[in-house]
């Protein structure tokens, strides 16, 4: 069986190339089968044999496609004439439809519209709409469009798609998504209406503090363009232009931070308001682009788990899992009633605890219009909350109040199991907080007034990111972002999309972004094109730190964040860290040096390639000379300054490097196994360990439960990953310091050495061409079992351990994949290919 695949894209979603690129898994394949050719056919159309074994992202077959066009495409495998008798080829795949966007300026002809009076700031959502007259229904019916805000969009009384927040967020003034949608059988003969609800979003609403609200302008608009085929052959248009109308809408006040005021009273048919003309407002074509990962919706629903009762008497329900998204109420009472709902991650003294919220109000209100039963649930805002304090009805009934968890609707592509229930807790934690901070953008919380997508986040969580869901499309967009708001001088900004416009864009481990991610999308989906397309991006961030270090290639110079939120750091210092700033940076320096080489040789810039691998060893050369001692003390004497030296070759000398190793020891045992590390430490620090040949005390480290480590949290009740090690005191009382989310992935970055480590699961080549299957089994362990879905198909290690120390391996491996399997107490590596594969070995008892 195939399966085949178009780009990241989900199938029938919008593509933004002609020539997409075609991907393939083969499942079930017999023993010793092999293919050297490949057939793709378009369904009553043309077909190519092509000759080639691979199947990740092979360049499109036939003549680029025009915009607009949708075609139905196959493909089967094989060897030799696919016509002749007793050829060996699959059967076809399961068909896949394709669907081209506008790629041209020209293919619009719709315009940006505004209401004239109406969606002031403080206004409330307007509705923007227009009626037309069919007098047959098309044949096909597609409705492109976007905003300058978010918008919801309806045709007749039909909500369009289950997408929401869209367009998303995006560096608006170059790039701007727009969204296509198939809506033929939601039109009729006779009159409709087509028409869309415009909020503030991220294009207009609060962002980062109080009071800074239109960052990208201070007008709604709306740009919509239906396109009608009908059954004689004709082509209507139907786009947004100064004959749409306006009108209010029930949502009096939307902000993504602080809430959204709804009056039910109020109707959301557009023709029972009295209607205002819009008009025409500047909007740059050029900026479109189709989304290349999945959008904004509803992945989940979460009954209530249980009402309490607040210190102050208000009803307070605990979901049980903090999360992302809306709270939905089934109610019923009088017109007028006003109903609150007010959001927290976590409680303090039986109430709300609103702190770390910092200005955010995160309260949706609601005025009831007094029928039978009334759904309410916001539109236009979101928020991080494990509780949820509802005002204003005589009583509720648990069963009439649930969750909507919102989030970019990823699939799930990484799981891992072990014998520790606390450990498979934090995982769990690990990948509910990806799904709360992976909402259009990766950002670093979804509660306070921040939820911005910083970089030093994201570049040390990737590779866990990777493993855990599909990313690939999601993080190329917003790569694509970084290479729009990058600096003339190669500075990358701290957050992406950039609203902080007059901070220095230069800082080691959070502008590193722009070669790390990349050069991990490629590890994980061996996504050639992420790398041509950012590679300029690359390059001008590696070039922009060199002209700060100069010749002798130190990274000295500039304000930095360092070891961001180290334990030891006071509670309204979180740059106060143990590790020297310039010591990280000039390690980030030589890491994504050395990056950028690789990048450059796989892309075919071959003197770049020489020239950056030269300039990342004199880096490394001068880190150690400057900041290594012959004992091998690494300058300010840490466990994150020893972590980065060694996992990134930065010792040269070999009992240096010992002597390096033996000293992070001696600093982990010192601390009683708790981790001394912050943001850029501790996705290292276990490997480090490792490396040094003590992988006993990183899973030591790994299942200590005393503050600061990974389980204490767990121990706390935590459902997600908190921004500090201590975001929650031992008393039960919150951080006292400006940052302190329960919900902040970063930490989380420990993951990946779990899938590595503990699961024994790793690439050795990128897309995992080839994997490494290595469990390290330490601790009380018993058994372990990870996955992954690559882009070869699933991939799968189990092992279990007996109270003898023996040892059973099972390995699966899908077909196009080599593993390179260490068996439990084995020297050598075994290597096998496709199927399924059973080990015997050993194990030293704890």
């Amino acid at each position: 069986m195939v399966g085949l695949r178009a780009e990241q894209g989900e199938e029938g979603v919008v593509l933004d190339t002609g020539a997409p690129r075609l991907s393939w898994t083969v499942a079930d394949a017999v023993a010793g089968w092999a293919y050297d050719s490949y057939e793709v056919q378009v369904l009553d159309g043309p077909s190519r044999v092509v000759r080639g074994t691979d199947g990740v992202l092979v360049p499109w077959p036939f003549e680029p496609l025009p915009s607009r066009e949708r075609l139905c495409l196959r493909v089967r495998l094989g060897s030799g004439d696919p016509d002749e008798e007793g050829s060996a080829w699959t059967p076809w795949s399961e068909p896949v439809s394709l669907v081209v966007g506008l790629l041209e300026e020209t293919d619009w002809s719709a315009e940006f519209v505004s209401p004239v009076t109406l969606g002031g700031l403080d206004d409330g959502a307007p509705h923007v709409f227009t009626d037309f007259t069919l007098e047959s229904a098309p044949v096909r019916a597609t409705l492109y469009l976007t905003s300058h805000g978010v918008y919801e969009a309806y045709l007749n009384d039909d909500r369009i798609g289950r997408d929401v927040l869209t367009p998303g967020w995006t560096a608006y003034e170059r790039r701007l998504r727009y969204q296509a949608h198939d809506v033929t059988g939601l039109l009729r003969p006779g009159a409709n209406t087509v028409g869309a609800l415009l909020g503030n979003g991220w294009y207009r609403g609060q962002l980062v503090w109080p009071g800074n609200r239109s960052s990208y302008g201070d007008r709604l608009a709306l740009l919509a363009q239906l396109e009608l085929e009908f059954a004689d052959g004709t082509r209507r248009v139907i786009g947004t232009d100064p004959t749409w109308r306006a009108c209010p809408s029930p949502i009096l006040f939307d902000d993504l931070y602080d809430g959204e005021r709804r009056d039910l009273r109020r109707s959301m048919r557009p023709h029972e308001y009295a209607s205002e003309p819009v008009e025409a407002v500047p909007g740059d074509m050029s900026r479109l682009v189709a989304r290349r990962g999945p959008a904004v919706r509803v992945i989940e629903r979460r009954p209530a788990l249980s009402l309490l009762t607040s210190a102050a008497g208000a009803t307070i329900v605990d979901f049980g899992q903090n999360l992302v998204g809306w709270v939905e109420l089934t109610v019923r009472a009088a017109a007028g009633t006003e109903v609150t709902v007010r959001h927290a991650e976590v409680l303090e003294n039986g109430e709300l605890a609103l702190r770390p919220l910092r200005s955010a109000k995160a309260t949706c209100r609601y005025v009831l219009a007094g029928v039978a039963e009334e759904v309410l649930r916001p539109t236009f805002t979101f928020n991080g909350f494990r509780y949820a304090e509802i005002t204003g009805l005589e009583s509720l009934r648990i069963e009439d109040v649930s969750a909507l968890v919102l989030g970019s609707d990823l699939r799930r592509t990484g799981w891992l199991e072990t014998s520790d229930p606390d450990l498979n807790r934090l995982h769990e934690n690990v990948v509910w907080g990806m799904r709360g901070n992976f909402l259009d953008v990766p950002t670093d919380c979804p509660q306070r007034d921040e939820r911005l997508g910083w970089t030093g986040d994201i570049q040390v969580f990737a590779p866990t990111a990777n493993f855990l869901f599909d990313t690939s499309g999601f993080l190329a967009g917003w790569l694509e972002d970084l290479a729009a708001e990058q600096k003339p001088d190669g500075g990358v900004p701290h957050i992406i999309p950039d609203v902080l416009r007059d901070v220095d864009p230069a800082a080691a481990a959070w502008s590193d972004a722009a070669v790390i991610v990349p050069s991990t999308l490629y590890t994980t989906y061996a996504d050639h094109g992420v790398l041509v397309r950012q590679y300029a991006s690359m390059r001008a961030w590696v070039e922009k730190v060199r002209s700060l270090t100069g010749p002798g290639h130190l990274w000295t110079t500039g304000p930095q964040f360092g070891d961001w939120l180290d334990p030891t750091a006071p509670p309204d210092r979180p740059d106060a860290a143990q590790a020297d700033p310039a010591v990280i940076a000039t390690a980030y320096h030589a890491r994504t040096t050395r990056l950028l080489a690789l990048a450059a040789a796989t892309v075919g810039h071959g003197e770049d390639a020489t020239r950056y691998g030269a300039l990342a060893d004199a880096i490394a050369a001068a880190f150690d000379a400057e900041y290594v001692d012959p004992d091998g003390r690494v300058r300010s004497d840490c466990q994150t300054v020893y972590a980065l030296a060694l996992c990134w070759d930065l010792i040269a000398d070999e009992d240096a490097r010992d002597l390096a190793g033996e000293r992070l020891a001696e600093l982990v045992i010192g601390a009683r196994y708790r981790v001394a590390t912050g943001f850029v430490g501790t996705p290292v620090i276990l490997d480090a360990l490792c490396r040094a040949g003590r992988a006993d005390l990183a899973h030591r480290m790994l299942t200590e439960t005393d503050l600061p480590s990974w389980l204490y949290a767990v121990g706390m009740g935590a459902t997600t990953i908190w921004e500090r090690w201590d975001s929650m005191l031992p008393d039960g009382t919150v951080n006292p310091g400006s940052m302190t989310s329960f919900n902040h992935y970063a930490y989380g970055a420990v993951a990946d050495w779990m899938h590595r480590f503990i699961g024994g699961l790793a690439p050795a080549a990128p897309g995992w061409r080839e994997v490494v299957v290595r469990p390290v089994i330490g601790g009380s362990l018993t058994h372990a079992s990870a996955a992954f879905d690559s882009v070869h198909g699933p991939i799968s290690t189990s092992w279990r351990r007996d109270d003898r120390g023996a040892v059973r391996l099972s390995v699966d491996v899908p077909y196009g994949v080599g593993a390179q399997v260490w068996v439990p107490g084995h020297p050598e590596p075994v290597h096998v290919g496709a199927g399924r594969h059973e080990f015997e070995g050993t194990a030293l008892l704890p």
